[in-house]
């Protein structure tokens, strides 16, 4: 049955598990008061999202299987990187089936998805088009004509007012088949007539380096990794690894893994009833042991200090 939904967020935790068709981490880099919006629009068989955020910040997304799943810019911003490879608003990213990749923004950012079951794109593809447009095994980004790029955008923009504005047209059937076929369209035709321009090999290199690297801190959540450690886990060398986060997570390792234990440190706080546990014992937990350090830099991030958190649990 097509339905939508339109929710706003100050927590990046509840922004992120509420993106549909992925799993998501997200780890804030800048420091503000968070603010995020998704709105979620399901057709028959088209999935779509519209989604914003305000702080510069370092994503970990690990795409569904079975669905053929593209991404683009809604709106002009900062710099948008996936994987090392640059969001224009002219282009869209075509993912690879079940895809696991890091997007890095500078600022505030504003994103759109679409997506099919595998087959269904390969049909409206050969259909509509008359191309293949099984999904790629690595990331294509495509630059499609300024008027199909343009005519897409429109349609994905209308459909995010419907969602906001007149969300019993979406969950009427009949209308909600006529806007899907239009996006299919609209979107196809994107695909079908686009310049492409796959992801260079050393980028490619570069993210199975980064697919490493997020494994190795996945397999230790609640422990310091230290960076020789991690080169040694990972097969690769200090150098390596660094050029590999600056290029697309837009820091140095050391850097990212302290705002990532920053991170898990807070949602262990909010998770903790402060009968049951301190601030010094969650903050060791996360390898930090200079406790005044800690504070001053979580409420620099936060807005609040560490034992402000722990006495207002999350809902």
């Amino acid at each position: 049955m097509p339905s939508s939904a339109v929710d706003t967020f100050t927590d990046p935790d509840d922004y992120a598990a509420a993106i549909r068709a992925t799993r998501a981490e997200l780890t804030v880099t800048g420091r503000g008061d968070f603010n995020a919006k998704r709105i979620r629009i399901d057709l028959h068989r088209l999935w779509m999202q519209r989604l914003s955020d305000n702080l510069p910040r370092i994503g970990h997304w690990a795409n569904v299987a079975g669905r053929a799943i593209i991404s683009f810019r809604t709106q002009p911003g900062p710099n948008l990187l996936a994987s090392g490879l640059e969001m224009h608003p002219s282009s869209i990213i075509r993912r690879s089936q079940a895809q696991s990749y890091f997007q890095q923004s500078s600022g505030s950012a504003c994103f759109g998805s679409m997506s099919l079951p595998v087959a269904e794109m390969i049909s409206v593809g050969a259909a509509i088009a008359g191309c293949d447009l099984t999904p790629p095994h690595d990331a294509l980004i495509v630059t499609p004509s300024p008027s199909a790029m343009a005519k897409l955008l429109c349609l994905h923009a209308a459909a995010g007012r419907l969602a906001e504005e007149a969300s019993e047209i979406i969950a009427n059937p009949a209308a909600a088949r006529g806007l899907e076929q239009s996006l299919i369209q609209a979107m196809v035709e994107c695909l079908s007539i686009a310049e492409v321009r796959e992801d260079r090999s050393a980028q490619r290199h570069h993210a199975i380096i980064l697919r490493r690297f997020r494994r190795a801190v996945e397999e230790n959540p609640d422990q310091a990794l230290y960076i020789p450690e991690l080169c040694a886990s990972i097969g690769v060398a200090d150098r390596t690894l660094r050029i590999c986060c600056q290029e697309q997570l837009g820091m140095s390792p050391k850097r990212y893994l302290l705002l990532r234990r920053m991170h898990l440190a807070r949602r262990a706080l909010r998770d903790s009833a402060p009968t049951a546990t301190t601030v010094t014992e969650i903050a060791t937990r996360y390898g930090f042991w200079q406790f005044g350090r800690f504070a001053g830099e979580y409420k620099s991030l936060f807005r609040e200090s560490p034992s402000a958190t722990l006495r207002h649990p999350h809902e």
